[in-house]
């Protein structure tokens, strides 16, 4: 399965390299063309029969959150900071993968019978937590870890439920999943891909891939959380966190769902913040539309997804670029 592939790689924010060599060599057979810009961006043209008036741009950005070491202590454990908008209270306990060689370790803190009364309290911020890989001193740890190496969430990808899967990354591997199958069976359509980097960091990838191409429309694919969001079909939204997607382009996917009998759901604002946020006013501008897999627990080191949404998300990309690839700008 794809997405599992996708899930278990390693790409937080700024250190994608892993995941990028296995996007390009995934889909470097069905595209015209594929370059690497000097942030890491994949920008890629997928030449359809069809030769488009307009330039279409869809894009899903390939990190993750994670975290970063600063700092060994006497004992060879290891001080970290935040590497995206990680709540610090879901940590503790977690198995993670530390640098390029993937040194297994876990995340601790002081145990509660230690804990003062004030202490037990209170949540316990990131900088009292410490990661243990097993070494009993600082030149130990220091044989194995460097000070900036990354730190990825060692987690398991499962199926669950009802078309359920669990695993960490789904935000926005799926995303990333969506658009190689898309390039990989989409022949009538032209159109740009791109897999962005940083976007968790913010959101500093999308912007100079836009710059390049230069679009009319941008298609975003993304996840967010919307209540009893799941099994529900993709999110269709009209405003995010300082984004106001365009109105015309919104509404034509909503319609492209119902003609085509594609479960959908419609959201006023998402709090969240995606490519777009950056991309909307890079270059000339373009229009905008954001397509969201619904998605529990985001920023976290598992999330939730359903494959009935994914596949559904999917769907709607693909009908979507067969109308606005016609030769149809989204305007009528």
């Amino acid at each position: 399965m794809l997405l599992r592939k996708l899930s278990e790689l390693n790409g937080v924010s700024g250190n994608e390299k892993e995941v990028r060599d296995f996007i390009i060599n995934e889909i470097k057979d069905y595209v015209a063309d594929i370059k690497v810009d000097r942030l890491g961006n994949i920008i890629a043209y997928k030449k359809g029969l069809m030769e488009n008036e307009t330039k279409i741009v869809v894009s899903a950005h390939m990190d993750e959150v994670g975290l970063m070491i600063n700092k060994i202590n006497s004992e060879g454990l290891l001080g970290f900071t935040l590497v995206g908008d990680i709540d610090s209270r879901v940590l503790i306990s977690k198995p993670v993968l530390v640098g390029d060689n993937k040194i297994k370790g876990v995340i601790g803190a002081k145990p509660i019978h230690l804990q003062k009364k004030d202490e037990r309290k209170k949540s316990l911020e990131y900088n009292q937590l410490y990661i243990d890989i097993g070494s009993s001193s600082k030149e130990e740890s220091e044989k194995l870890i460097n000070i900036g190496d990354y730190v990825s969430f060692d987690s398991n990808f499962i199926d669950f439920g009802d078309n359920l899967v669990k695993g960490k990354a789904l935000d926005n591997r799926a995303g990333c999943n969506i658009l190689i199958d898309t390039i990989k069976r989409n022949s009538d359509i032209s159109f740009y891909a791109v897999f962005s980097v940083m976007k968790e960091i913010g959101i500093f990838g999308g912007e100079p891939a836009n710059y390049y191409i230069n679009p009319d429309i941008n298609i975003i694919l993304d996840s967010s959380f919307k209540e009893k969001s799941l099994n529900n079909g993709p999110i269709i939204s009209f405003m995010e966190n300082r984004t106001h997607f365009s109105r015309d382009l919104t509404e034509k996917l909503a319609s492209i769902a119902k003609d085509n009998n594609i479960d959908y759901q419609l959201s006023g604002f998402d709090c969240s913040s995606s490519d777009a946020n950056k991309i909307q006013t890079s270059g000339n501008g373009s229009k905008i539309a954001r397509i969201s897999i619904p998605c529990r627990y985001e920023f976290s080191p598992v999330n939730v997804m359903s494959t009935q949404d994914i596949n559904n998300t999917e769907k709607l990309l693909i009908e979507t670029l067969k109308l606005l690839g016609g030769n149809n700008n989204g305007n009528e």
